[in-house]
This record gives structure tokens, C-alpha cells and sequence, in this order.
């Protein structure tokens, strides 16, 4: 037996609409800290720390 839950598109699906801050150019990482940190910006770089905020939570980071 096949098992046919494949996920169906709504037929009028909404768009997404993305918000880009805007940024200035203020600071740059040198080349081998900009890729361990995988980005050129020092504003942009949020690292993972393996954990997930849950609503209503407080999540301690350090």
C-alpha cells in the first residue's frame, strides 16, 4: 500500500513580505574571522548557541 500524504498548496496562497533593516557600512571582519564567523559583518553575526527560545520563556545566554 503507498502511502500518498504528500502536502498540498493552498490555490490562493498569500505572499511573503520581508523586512530588511537598513544598514551602514561601519565595520568589516578581517578575512579568516569573517569565515569562522561566516559573515564580512560584525552586526550580523548571531551565532547559534543551541538552544531555543520558547514563548513566554526567558532563555539565559552565556
Amino acid at each position: 500500500m503507498a502511502n500518498n500524504s504528500m502536502a498540498v498548496m493552498p490555490c490562493d496562497p498569500a505572499l511573503g513580505i520581508a523586512y530588511v533593516r537598513w544598514q551602514e557600512l561601519e565595520e568589516v571582519y578581517e578575512p579568516l574571522t569573517a569565515l569562522k564567523n561566516g559573515t564580512l559583518f560584525p552586526e550580523l553575526n548571531k551565532p547559534f548557541y543551541g538552544r531555543r527560545a520558547r514563548c513566554g520563556h526567558k532563555v539565559r545566554v552565556g
